[in-house]
């Protein structure tokens, strides 16, 4: 059985496939109707109106509607393009077991448990006919797919087969029957109605399903008597044929398969039982653990079926439908009807080469699974499931084609695959010792070799090499060498699939591909929701590949996309330019014309083979939204912009391409603020002055033209601006242009009528207006302000400038590779965009009559202005801001298209893509990347203590300019043995902080700490070191050996501090205390600190009674050879006095004499034999409950975690 799609739910009681979309309707016991979508595995929808279980369920053949029965005795006809019930049939008396349309009339049959089958007419809601004649429940009633029969299954034991004929003569409504014709004719001559054809008697208990077969007069049945019986009928009888016995429990359901000559039963003993209809015997049996089934049902199209049971459903076939191929230059093998055919593609002639041996057993999925092809010896390997997995090889005479009728015995072998491995040599897995049986064309072993892991399957990988599948993992390994030449983890893979140069292959899983290189270094991973079915190379590099629906493409930097929708699954095997060869269901070679400019377009893209790009965009219709975004995404905005109508789209690619002049064409056609400002800061990034004035006139943005008059030295137009904001009464605009202009009798004059009386006298005071100070303190009084005395201070007035332009002159840089062939729009957005600036900008500012101003009379103020403007209506039109024309401002935004420089890859860029080492990418500032280097590595969890080491770190690596005043702070990556010889274009790695020299000294530190006996500051030091090799790099092997040792000290020493600082609090357990100085002499430890720590366990252990232990501790402690004479001294006489009395008062957990290492967490000792967990990074050791927390020695890994261990050289990657 190959399960297609599962769910779980409520008992799923009836089952319905649509016969053209993937989904199938499931009826609960709960009540609801499930919608499921068993391609993709999604739930469409649920429909909840019936009171209690939901008994019976079907589709409509052609319209979208569905039929359900339950036990609220309501049969319900719905359409599930509008989500609800259209009607209920209301008539039945008890609850209703099954309801199916009629493949042609407008009719439903129901049964039930009120004895009666009733037929309805769905089009005029009305019932038709009541079936009598059951004398228990009906279980089941279906209509016969061709004739007007219907065949019902009761608890009374009998089958019945009903002839509803009749039925097509009644009238349809009851509004075609006034005068009653119908009742007279029945009460003369008999009525208009359906009749008991046969009743079928021979099963013991009562029946439960009862099915027609498709084409044949056959009925198949199944009953609580666990029995399954097929009959026979003709014109005039019906009879029993054969039973099938097997089911351990009552029969639920059972049918006939459409496709193939076999009877599928279901049954609450928790199996499904495949029978060979012709030779009535089982074939197969599939079962579940818990789970009863209920319904069986078939795909009327399709080779699927569907069980419900006690937990909800599966989808599932019964075989295979792949056929086995393999294309071969011009021609493809492929076995169909057990025959080996040969198709040639280029003149599409098919041809039967020779028959195969048919499977021995009956047993399902023993066709041919996959077949290779050795052209030069003209032999073919077959493999199938057959006896566990077996190959046979065929060699094809030279004869034999066309005739295909020439049987020759092939030469056999169990394996569990077997491929071609070169022209006359084939290799076969044997799965039971994981070896490769190499054997020739006359099955004779040439040679054994053993594979590198524990293998499933083989594919082709070239001459002499193998592709070893495991179930996430692929490996291709050499035969000759007995080498691995590359390994990818990835998940289950189906299918492989090389390219015609051998270069590239793909790895197809259900919903994955993986494309990678010959040595299997993945390029791009796709997945798709729809299961992956096949694929082929094309010519260009790209994969063609189908799924259950669609031919698609893949390019080879991971971008794909559909070409075609199909009806129904196809196989490719071969692609030839637009023409794609595939294989379906039924073995037909098929072929298929595809538009392929799509693919070939966005390939030519990614090869930057630019002619052929602009060849395709002159002559082919490549538009929509879809092309705009790719092509935007991939940065080609000014390619994107050729395709575009829309003002509001052309608008946004001109922007994003640079190209100010489309951009600026589109703001006049859309002319909205948002439009206008965001032009403004584009050509202000590209310095175009002349436009970002145009864009601030056009949203009348005033502090920002002021602005820009400042910073391009405008100061006329700038004092204009001034007389501007006077005038419209804006005080906070005007002190600004004033403060810009560096006017101080105009800032004095604005605060007065303002009236900021005392920031006016502080203004006239400080710059020296002192009649006006004067004037102004006699107004303020008492009030007048104090200015402030010793400051050293200066006047804030405004530089002059030294040149004053409009355009900024504009970067040197080459035009894109598109520029000028594609700006078709050149010529229309060449306006002189400063004639139009007086266009809006004049009636706009229209103040209207000079009486309602604050500042009385303005016409001396303005009289300039007045008198060149005489002919003007009322109002400021302030063509006075038009650009001058100055001779000297740079042309170069008519004459070009403003192009952003490419940036260069920042240095710390090139570090992380260059290594694996956590360290650099640390540097690097990419902490996110370098957090899951260390978790991989090391099994790092809690990064908290890491923190300032990060940071310290990647401000160590860069230095900081700053180049002027006003720019921003440049970083600068500093890069380890950078010299003045190194070139420019090669990036050396980052310079770190930290380093091997400076551990070496904090253990010396710690060593020092840890005589003196400073346990915390020792305990600081090594947790340091520990937290700081992670993120050190060093050079050679020899050093990589140094840091781990490193690592181990730091370890022993820390958690020996830990001990001894616990042991230190514990003052009121004496025994604890004597077992954690215990515990302290097995770190491994320095001599000189060996000693310490066995003198103070002696001490400890002599004081609380323990004469036994202190002794041993004195014995070791005089091994050593202690330097200090009254050390030996205290030892021997403590050693002395354990043998004269070798007992100790208190019962320790310590043992001595058993090797043992001590849990870093509990404290307590490990022996050796019991099991312990390890924390991955400073291998510390704990008991097993400690699994998954923090270690507590280094803080940062996680005990038992997953590791691939320590990295800090570039020469462990090599």
């Amino acid at each position: 059985m190959l399960t297609k799609f599962e769910t779980k739910s409520n008992r799923v009681k009836g089952l319905s496939f649509h016969s053209k979309r993937p989904w199938i309707l499931a009826s609960l016991h709960s009540g609801v109707i499930q919608l499921w979508d068993y391609r993709m595995g999604t739930l469409i929808d649920r429909f909840e109106e019936h009171d209690g279980p939901v008994r019976g369920v079907h589709f409509h053949k052609s319209q979208p509607l569905f039929v359900s029965g339950g036990d609220d005795y309501k049969i319900k006809v719905w359409n599930y393009k509008l989500h609800r019930c259209l009607f209920t049939l209301l008539g039945h008396l008890d609850y209703i077991r099954t309801v199916q349309f009629h493949h042609e009339n407008p009719w439903i049959v129901s049964a039930s448990d009120d004895q009666t089958i009733r037929i309805w007419n769905w089009q005029s809601r009305t019932c038709v006919s009541v079936l009598t004649g059951h004398n228990h429940y009906v279980m089941c009633a279906t209509f016969h797919p061709k004739e007007d029969l219907v065949v019902s299954a009761s608890l009374d034991q009998t089958i019945r087969v009903w002839d509803v004929g009749s039925l097509k003569k009644k009238p349809i409504s009851p509004a075609d029957d006034i005068l009653g014709l119908s009742q007279m004719n029945t009460d003369f001559f008999g009525g208009i109605d359906a009749v008991v054809k046969y009743v079928l008697e021979g099963h013991d208990r009562g029946v439960n399903w009862a099915s027609f077969h498709p084409t044949l007069p056959l009925i198949v049945s199944g009953a609580d008597d666990r029995q399954v019986k097929i009959w026979r009928m003709n014109d005039t009888k019906a009879w029993e044929v054969d039973t099938l016995r097997g089911h351990m429990n009552n029969v639920s359901c059972v049918l006939f398969h459409s496709r193939q000559d076999i009877i599928v039963s279901n049954s609450e003993d928790k199996s499904i039982r495949v029978w060979d209809a012709s030779k009535r015997t089982g074939l197969q049996t599939f079962r579940r653990e818990h789970d009863r089934f209920w319904i069986l049902t078939a795909h009327p199209e399709m080779n699927l079926l569907a069980a419900g049971h006690d937990t909800g459903m599966i989808v599932f076939k019964l075989e295979r439908e792949r056929p086995a191929f393999s294309a071969s230059g011009d021609s493809l093998l492929y076995v169909k009807d057990r025959f080996l055919r040969i198709f040639e593609y280029s003149t599409q002639r098919d041809t039967q080469l020779i028959p195969l041996r048919r499977p021995g057993s009956n047993i399902l999925n023993q066709g041919p699974k996959t077949l290779y092809y050795s052209p030069t010896e003209n032999a073919v390997l077959i493999c199938s499931d057959m006896d566990g997995g077996s190959y046979e090889m065929y060699t094809i005479p030279k004869d034999s084609v066309g005739r295909g009728d020439t049987f020759q015995e092939a030469r056999r072998g169990i394996g569990g695959s077997a491929i071609f491995i070169a022209r006359n040599r084939f290799a076969v897995l044997e799965k039971s010792s994981n070896h490769l049986l190499v054997k020739n064309l006359k099955n004779e072993i040439v040679k054994k070799s053993p594979l590198p892991m524990a293998t499933d399957a083989i594919f082709y990988a070239g001459t002499g090499n193998v592709l070893c599948r495991a179930e996430d993992r692929i490996v291709i390994f050499d035969l000759q060498q007995r080498i691995i030449l590359g390994d990818l983890q990835t998940s289950f893979i189906r299918y492989v699939v090389w390219s015609q140069d051998m270069e590239s292959v793909a790895l197809l899983s259900k919903h994955s591909i993986v494309i990678a290189d010959k040595k299997l270094v993945p390029r791009c991973t796709l997945h798709e929701t729809i299961r992956v079915k096949s694929g082929s190379w094309d010519d260009n590099g790209v994969f063609i590949f189908t799924t259950l629906t669609h031919i698609k493409y893949c390019l080879p930097n991971g971008d794909s996309g559909i070409i075609k929708t199909v009806d129904v699954p196809v196989y490719i095997t071969k692609v030839y330019g637009n023409t794609i060869f595939c294989l379906d269901r039924d073995g037909k070679n098929r072929a298929i014309v595809i538009d392929s400019t799509e693919y070939i377009f966005k390939l030519s893209l990614f090869q930057k083979r630019y002619d052929q790009v602009m060849s395709m965009i002159r002559n082919s219709e490549l538009c929509g939204q879809a092309m705009i975004a790719y092509l935007q995404q991939k940065g080609f905005p000014e390619v994107a912009l050729h395709f575009v109508k829309d003002e509001r789209t052309r608008f946004n690619l001109a922007l994003e391409s640079g190209n100010i002049d489309i951009a600026l064409a589109s703001a006049k056609v859309i002319d909205e603020k948002d439009q206008w400002y965001r032009l403004g800061v584009e050509a202000l990034r590209q310095g175009n002055a002349g436009i970002v004035e145009y864009a601030y006139q056009r949203t009348k943005n005033f502090e920002r033209l002021s602005f820009l008059y400042l910073v391009t030295g405008n100061l006329d137009k700038l004092s204009k601006m001034m007389k501007i904001a006077e005038v419209k009464n804006d005080v906070m605009g005007q002190f600004h242009d004033a403060l810009y202009l560096g006017d101080v009798q105009e800032r004095l004059t604005t605060l007065e009528n303002a009236g900021h009386l005392p920031l006016a006298y502080l203004t006239a005071s400080v710059h020296g207006l002192h009649e006006a100070a004067e004037r102004l303190a006699a107004q303020l009084g008492d009030n007048v302000p104090s200015i402030p005395q010793g400051n050293n201070a200066s006047l804030l007035m405004p530089p002059k400038p030294v040149i004053c332009s409009g355009d900024w002159p504009l970067l040197m840089v080459s035009k894109g590779i598109f520029q000028g062939v594609l700006d078709n729009a050149r010529g229309d957005a060449q306006e002189d965009y400063e004639d139009a600036a007086d266009a809006d900008w004049g009636e706009a500012l229209d103040i209207g009559e000079t009486d309602s101003l604050q500042n009385g009379d303005i016409s001396l103020a303005l009289e300039d202005e007045v008198n060149e403007e005489e002919n003007e209506e009322g109002g400021w039109d302030l063509e006075d801001l038009d650009l001058p024309p100055e001779t000297d401002t740079p042309k170069t935004a008519h004459s070009s298209v403003f192009v952003v420089p490419t940036s260069g890859t920042p240095v710390s860029q090139v570090w992380v893509q260059k290594s694996s080492l956590a360290a650099e990418h640390t540097a690097a500032g990419n902490f996110d990347t370098a957090i899951r280097l260390l978790s991989r590595q090391l099994g790092i969890k809690n990064f908290f203590p890491l923190k300032s080491l990060f940071i310290d770190l990647h401000m160590g690596s860069h230095s900081y300019l700053c180049a002027f005043p006003s720019t921003p702070v440049i970083s600068v990556a500093i890069e380890r043995g950078w010299t003045e010889s190194t070139s420019a274009n090669v990036r050396g790695p980052p310079s770190l902080v930290f380093d091997l020299f400076q551990l070496e000294e904090k253990v010396k530190a710690g060593y020092k700490a840890t005589t003196q006996g400073k346990f915390s500051e020792a305990l600081r030091l090594f947790l340091s070191i520990l937290h700081t090799i992670p993120l050190i790099v060093v050079e050679s092997r020899r050093e990589v050996d140094e840091v781990k040792e490193l690592i181990m000290i730091a370890k022993e020493y820390a958690l020996a501090m830990q001990m001894e600082l616990k042991r230190r609090e514990m003052k009121d357990n004496p025994v604890r205390q004597q077992e954690l100085a215990a515990y302290f002499t097995h770190c491994n430890l320095q001599t000189a600190h060996l000693r310490l720590a066995l003198l103070n366990a002696m001490t400890v252990c002599y004081k609380s009674g323990n004469l036994a232990t202190a002794g041993n501790f004195a014995r070791r402690l005089l091994e050593t050879n202690p330097t200090v004479e009254n050390h030996n001294k205290t030892a021997r006489s403590i050693l002395q006095a354990a043998e004269k009395n070798m007992t100790d008062a208190t019962q320790l957990n310590y043992d001595f004499r058993n090797p043992f290492v001590t849990c870093a967490a509990t404290y307590v000792p490990i022996y050796r034999g019991q099991k312990d967990v390890t924390c991955p990074y400073c291998c510390s050791h704990f008991v097993p409950s400690q699994q998954g927390q923090l270690c507590s020695v280094c803080g940062i890994a996680e005990i038992g975690a997953d590791a691939s261990g320590l990295l800090c050289s570039p020469t462990q990657i090599r």
